[in-house]
């Protein structure tokens, strides 16, 4: 079964929705410039509510391990997603494992998907190890992520399939109930991530397109099973 993670996600509500519809992952984003940024406070009473076996996942941009490692734990995250220069080294240059690092176990590093097109990426054997899956997300203008936006699929197709040899992929950006089968079909992905793609605004979002998407990616299950 495909991963299915809702990001963007700033209240309960919506978050019991995507629950309720069956998607495996609540995304909480910490950052400041986002529309759907989420303090750690609001964010811990969220995802004490939430059900043990759906993973929390912060997203954080160009923060360092120790504001990482405060806001999950204040928060109570289960995995963190990395956006930037500055996490991305912050994490990497440490020795110790990603639970000692930013006190969750489980780290997805985004990779813009128009990089892919250029060519590979080099991942050392010790990154692959501390890595839970692969992000691979569109950029808009040096930002990425929640900009409905999608990556050229085709052009990043084979690096793609190569990535996901040696590390688990999850496939974002621009991402709807409509075109989300598409894309299963064009990288058979560990696991899907939609933001904007099931809003009615930025930061709320529309209960039948979560719905909607949840069940286009069973769909795809279901027929590939």
């Amino acid at each position: 079964m495909t991963w299915i993670k809702i990001c963007g996600t700033t209240n309960l509500e919506d978050a019991l929705t995507a629950v309720e519809a069956g998607a495996d992952a609540i995304g909480f984003v910490f950052y400041e410039k986002s529309p759907r940024k989420i303090d750690a406070e609001s964010a811990r009473k969220i995802a004490a509510t939430l059900p043990k076996n759906i993973e929390k996942v912060g997203v954080f941009v160009d923060t360092d391990c120790a504001g990482i490692r405060s806001t999950v734990a204040e928060a109570g995250l289960t995995a963190v997603q990395l956006h930037g220069k500055v996490s991305m080294d912050s994490v990497w240059q440490e020795q110790r494992s990603p639970f000692e690092t930013v006190g969750a176990s489980k780290l997805i590093p985004m990779i813009p998907g128009d990089t892919l097109q250029d060519g590979g990426i080099f991942m050392s054997d010790r990154v692959r190890e501390k890595t839970f899956a692969i992000l691979i997300d569109s950029q808009v203008n040096g930002a990425s992520g929640g900009s409905g936006a999608t990556f050229d699929w085709e052009a990043a197709r084979g690096m793609v399939q190569v990535l996901s040899v040696r590390v688990p992929v999850i496939v974002a950006g621009g991402l709807t109930p409509s075109n989300v089968a598409k894309a299963m079909r064009i990288f058979q992905p560990f696991g899907v991530d939609v933001a904007s793609g099931v809003e009615a605004s930025p930061g709320k979002k529309d209960p039948d397109k979560v719905r909607a998407f949840v069940k286009a990616v069973r769909d795809i299950d279901r027929k590939a099973s």
